[in-house]
């Protein structure tokens, strides 16, 4: 399977780990061998109530068997998809009401931008400096690392970027800005949080020329920075809300959440200012509606918190200078991208699956399913800190 995956399937990088997955269950995967992983990533925040959760499993089977898709999103009502966008309003403060299903994080964020432009009649949009929202075009171009970008220049155009946590750029978000787009909390840069009430001092400085704040909430939201989505944690309401990753419990969905006044506005003039095909699908909505379920109607959010702490009093060695980041949100930092590289090698080869962050080449991503037990942090740790030991010897 490895040879026919690295000749037949396109590739995103020279050397892909190549697992060659057997079938995955709770916080484990496992390989064709029979070897067991501890998944300390959840698919990059994915499997946010881990793999293969009974709820989703029983949710898509049920569904599979009354219908599939019937018809491109937006014309006919279709329970799973009007039950899932009822609860994430029932969950989002006024004026967040209106929810467009799409199929992954990067066509959302497409999507809220085009609204931007819409509602506002501007073209300017501004990121973040170090920010990642997706790779389609709209997303690839609100990223300012030209390594990435260049190759596929020209990409959307009127592009600016402020840094992170500056107060002084907010001086930046001018009248002629449609929208600011960011990250509640920073995921490439290294799970940076906003300080000292500055997402709120955004807030008030779009409020203040007219234009949209829009969080990009594909990685803290559904649960996993001890709210149900990030943006609760720092005292501001966006005027859009972009969802992805843990929305589907390891099914590929996106949306993007306003109010009704703006959504309308890409009903018409022109009409279906945004469309998609497979939107909403009946099986991945109804996935993502017992993903969000399971998450709201347990404790698996003030969990996060608890296991965060767990995480931060287990996590200390001479080679781990900084944990960053909230809830099941975290990254730990080593000296050297060398090491954090061979760290992330050796704990898969003990059975233990950790990543990399795109833009912070020393951060270690520790991101497990909301589900994941104490006993399962203890023991994912323990082989963390073994990894460290032996690269620590080696340093020497």
């Amino acid at each position: 399977m490895k040879a026919d995956f690295l000749k037949y399937q396109a590739q995103t990088s020279p050397h892909p780990l190549a697992m060659e997955v057997s079938h995955a269950k709770g916080s484990y995967i496992y390989d064709t061998s029979g070897k067991a992983y501890l998944d300390f990533v959840a698919g990059v925040s994915a499997a946010s109530i881990g793999h293969c959760h009974p709820a989703v499993v029983k949710a898509i089977q049920e569904q599979s068997e009354k219908y599939l898709h019937v018809m491109v999103y937006g014309e006919y009502a279709q329970d799973p998809a009007v039950e899932l966008t009822r609860l994430i309003a029932a969950n989002l403060p006024d004026p967040l009401e209106q929810t467009y299903l799409v199929n992954s994080g990067t066509e959302a964020i497409d999507g809220a931008m085009k609204l931007a432009r819409r509602v506002t009649g501007r073209s300017k949009i501004i990121s973040a400096n170090q920010a990642y929202h997706g790779n389609t075009f709209g997303a690839l171009s609100l990223m300012n690392y030209e390594e990435r970008v260049a190759p596929f220049r020209p990409v959307v155009g009127d592009i600016s970027h402020i840094n992170f946590n500056s107060f002084e750029d907010l001086e930046k978000i001018t009248e002629d800005v449609a929208g600011v787009v960011l990250e509640t909390i920073q995921g490439g840069a290294g799970f940076i949080q906003p300080e000292n009430g500055w997402l709120t001092a955004v807030k008030k400085r779009c409020e203040a020329v007219g234009a949209l704040l829009i969080l990009d909430e594909i990685q803290p939201g559904f649960g996993r920075t001890g709210a149900f989505f990030g943006f609760e944690n720092y005292n501001v309401v966006p005027d859009v809300v972009v969802m992805g990753k843990g929305m589907g419990g390891g099914m590929p969905i996106g949306a993007f959440t306003a109010s009704t006044a703006h959504m309308r506005l890409l009903s018409d003039n022109p009409k279906m200012g945004h469309i998609t095909t497979f939107g909403g699908h009946p099986v991945i909505a109804a996935a993502a509606l017992a993903t969000s379920k399971t998450i709201l109607e347990g404790d698996l959010i003030q969990q996060t918190l608890e296991k965060e702490n767990l995480f931060r009093s287990l996590l200390k060695h001479q080679l781990i200078t900084e944990v960053r980041g909230k809830g099941l949100m975290l990254a730990a930092l080593t000296p050297s991208a060398e090491i954090t590289n061979e760290a992330i090698l050796m704990a898969q080869d003990e059975g233990l699956i950790l990543f990399w962050l795109l833009f912070e080449t020393k951060a270690i991503r520790i991101t497990p399913p909301l589900t994941i037990s104490e006993d399962e942090i203890v023991k994912g740790c323990e082989i963390l800190l073994k990894v460290l030991d032996k690269i620590a010897t080696k340093l020497s």
